[in-house]
């Protein structure tokens, strides 16, 4: 009897063994919570896509086209374009010819007369504003009414150019032999290097001026 009790004992331990490891597999976890698995992700329903159409883009407004038909509801609004013509496309009318430089405008009065404007009248003389525009032959009127002839030469004579008078009545005149232009007035002098006159130009390419000894008045004139 104690030899079949001494056989039992190895096989009672084993039994509690095999039992313990069952339930350390199968019981809680080893934190003494009991395990959870995560049910399985469902895919998501396709999404069905819609119907694609294709269609040319309207030509931007301001270019022509040959063959785009006019749009419904009138034009499209300009775009922001430095180069957009509203009215390009349209028939260019031509311009009117031009006058001729040498055509003189007319105007058309009553019974068919033809009237011109400007056609006899010359070009005016301007005023004389260089040393260049003062050579040549003047007629100098004096103050007793009387004239003579001066010229005004271009060639020099030391610092001032030469000069003769003809005819003249007053005798300062007669001496006048060199002139000079300075700051728009002509200076006739005589010899010696006195100022016969003064005389300052003016409209209609006249000079005037007075005789600087006696103050008398004196005009130039082509």
């Amino acid at each position: 009897m104690f030899l079949k009790a001494a056989g039992l004992v190895p096989l009672l331990a084993l039994t509690a063994c095999a039992g313990s490891q069952r339930f350390s597999l199968d019981g809680p976890g080893r934190s003494g919570m009991p395990t959870y698995d995560p049910p399985p992700l469902q895919s998501a329903p396709p999404i069905s896509s819609g119907p694609v159409t294709s269609e040319p883009l309207p030509p931007p407004g301001g270019y022509p086209t040959a063959s785009a038909p006019a749009s419904p509801g009138g034009a499209l609004p300009p775009p922001q374009d430095p180069y957009y013509n509203p009215n390009a496309g349209a028939p260019v009318t031509a311009a009117p010819p031009s006058a001729q430089p040498g055509e003189v405008p007319t105007l058309r009065g009553g019974g068919g007369q033809v009237a011109t404007l400007g056609g006899g009248a010359g070009p005016a003389r301007g005023a004389v504003s260089s040393r260049d525009g003062v050579v040549g032959n003047w007629t100098a009127r004096e103050a007793t009414g009387g004239s003579c002839k001066v010229q005004l030469s271009s060639a020099p004579a030391l610092d001032l150019y030469r000069a003769n008078a003809a005819g003249c009545a007053n005798r300062d005149l007669q001496k006048v032999t060199a002139w000079d232009y300075r700051d728009g007035e002509v200076y006739l002098y005589q010899q010696g290097g006195s100022v016969v006159a003064r005389l300052r130009a003016s409209d209609g390419g006249a000079m005037n001026g007075a005789v600087t000894k006696s103050g008398a008045a004196l005009s130039l004139n082509r």
